[in-house]
C-alpha cells in the first residue's frame, strides 16, 4: 500500500550550541579510508551485497523510525510511508561486504585507539566489549574496567541490522576524542554480542559512530558530535564529508576549503531524527522525476534508493529495466551507455557520474550493467554514495541543513 508524504510536519527545536571553550578547535581532518565488495575481483557485480545492503539500509531506517517513536512519544513523519520488509531471507547481513567510510577515535582513560564506521543515517556509538566472542576476533576491544573515566549505565542495549542480526551489549559512559576534539561522560556501547556480519572479514572497522540526531539514538543520548558542539569543543557546529575515491576526509567544526569550490547550495532539515532533506528532483535526458520528496542523506548507505513507480520510470528513460534475476529493487542498463543525470538540491543541480553509478556488470562479459539507483516500497528516498562522492557535505547541525558543493 501507498501513502501520500504529509506535506506539513512539526520541525523539532533547532539546536542551540554552547559557547566554544577558548581552546575550541577552529576545525580538525580525520582521513578516512573505504573498504567496498560490492563489486568481484573481475569488476563484475556482487550481486548477494548489493541484495543484502539494500535490505540492511532500508531496515536501519526504518528501525530509527521506530526508536523516534520511542523516544519522543510522537510518530515519526515518515513513519506514515512505513518501509514494507523485502523477501530478502536467503540473504544474511554476511554478505553485506557494503561500501564504509571509517577513520580513527579513542576512547577511555588512558585513551585507547579503535576505528569506526562514521554514520549519518544512525546515532549510536558501539565498540565490542571484553565480553564479546569469537565473532569480535580481529577488532580491537573496548574494556570499561581498564579505563577510569568509564563508568556502567546499568542498561542494555540492542541494535537490529537488515536480516534481523544484531549488536548487542551493555551502555557505558566514557571520554571519546577524535582528532583531539574530546567529549567527556559521552553514551557508547559495549557489545557483548556480534553477528556474524561484524566479523573482521566482512566489516573492518572495529565499531560504528553514528552522526545522526538524538531523537532517533536507542540509548536516547547525545550522539559524539552533538557532545563535541555541546561541550564546546568546536567553534562551529559544523561536520563536513568527503567521500570521493581519493582523499576521503571527514571534517568536524567546519568545512575544509581546499576540498571544494564554489558555495554551498544549502537545503533545510525537514525533520530532526535522520538528514532529512528536501529531494528537488532527480532529473534525465531532459525529464525531471522525483521532484519535491523527502529524502534522507546517509553516508553509511552505498546506493540511492527511491520509490519504485519513480525509479522504473527513471531506468525506462536511460534504457534500463527491472531485472527479475537479481532480486527486488535492482536494475540494468546498458553498459556501453553514459548515464546523465542529476540529483537536484536547494534549487541546484548536481551531477551524478557514471563511475559512482555503475555497480559492475551482472557478470563477467555481460553488456547489462546493475545501476546504482534501486527501489523499495517506501515514498521517501534514501541518498548514499553513489551520489555524494560527486560533491562535498556539509551537515550543519546549529542552523539544521545540509548543504552541498562541487569537489575541488
Amino acid at each position: 500500500m501507498r501513502f501520500t508524504l504529509a506535506t506539513v510536519i512539526a520541525a523539532l527545536p533547532f539546536l542551540v550550541a554552547a559557547a566554544p571553550h577558548p581552546e575550541a578547535n577552529a576545525g580538525v581532518k580525520i582521513p578516512i579510508s573505504k573498504r567496498s565488495s560490492l563489486k568481484n575481483a573481475d569488476g563484475s557485480a556482487n550481486i548477494p551485497a548489493l541484495r543484502a545492503h539494500l535490505a540492511q539500509s532500508t531496515e536501519k531506517i526504518q528501525n530509527g523510525l521506530d526508536q523516534y517513536q520511542r523516544n519522543t512519544g510522537s510518530r515519526h513523519p515518515l513513519a506514515s510511508k512505513a518501509i514494507k520488509k523485502r523477501d530478502s531471507g536467503s540473504v544474511s547481513l554476511t554478505d553485506d561486504n557494503s561500501l564504509l567510510w571509517y577513520g580513527a577515535i579513542s576512547v577511555g582513560t588512558p585513551a585507547k585507539v579503535y576505528t569506526v564506521d562514521f554514520d549519518t543515517g544512525s546515532s549510536d556509538l558501539f565498540l565490542p566489549g571484553p565480553a564479546c566472542g569469537s565473532s569480535c576476533n580481529g577488532h580491537t576491544k573496548y574494556d570499561p574496567s581498564s579505563s577510569s573515566t568509564s563508568k556502567d549505565l546499568g542498561k542494555t542495549f540492542t541494535l537490529k541490522y537488515g536480516d534481523n542480526s544484531t549488536v548487542s551489549g551493555e551502555q557505558y559512559t566514557d571520554t571519546v576524542a577524535i582528532a583531539g576534539l574530546t567529549a567527556t561522560t559521552q553514551t557508547l556501547g559495549a557489545a557483548t554480542t556480534y553477528s556474524d556480519g561484524f566479523q573482521s572479514s566482512n566489516f573492518p572497522a572495529d565499531g560504528l559512530m553514528g552522526m545522526g540526531f538524538e531523537s532517533i539514538s536507542v540509548y536516547n543520548a547525545e550522539p559524539v558530535f552533538q557532545s563535541l558542539v555541546a561541550q564546546g569543543e568546536t567553534t562551529e557546529s559544523v561536520f563536513a564529508f568527503k567521500l570521493a575515491a581519493v582523499g576521503a576526509e571527514l571534517f568536524l567544526g567546519g568545512t575544509n576549503p581546499d576540498l571544494h569550490v564554489g558555495d554551498f547550495t544549502y537545503t533545510g532539515v525537514i525533520q530532526e531524527g535522520y538528514w532529512q532533506v528536501s529531494l528537488g528532483a532527480i532529473s534525465a535526458n531532459g525529464e525531471d522525476f522525483a521532484t519535491n520528496v523527502d529524502s534522507i542523506i546517509d553516508t553509511g548507505t552505498t546506493l540511492i534508493v527511491g520509490d519504485t513507480k519513480t525509479v522504473t520510470a527513471f531506468y525506462q528513460s536511460i534504457g534500463g529495466e527491472a531485472n527479475s534475476d537479481l532480486g527486488p529493487g535492482l536494475y540494468t542498463y546498458p553498459c556501453d551507455k553514459d548515464p546523465k543525470f542529476s540529483l537536484t538540491f536547494g534549487g541546484k543541480s548536481f551531477d551524478v557520474s557514471a563511475d559512482t553509478f555503475n555497480m559492475g556488470k551482472v557478470s563477467q562479459g555481460s553488456t547489462s550493467c546493475i545501476g546504482g539507483i534501486s527501489a523499495s516500497d517506501e515514498e521517501f528516498w534514501i541518498v548514499g554514495d553513489v551520489f555524494l562522492a560527486n560533491v562535498y557535505t556539509s551537515f550543519d547541525l546549529g542552523n539544521s541543513q545540509v548543504g552541498f558543493a562541487n569537489l575541488a
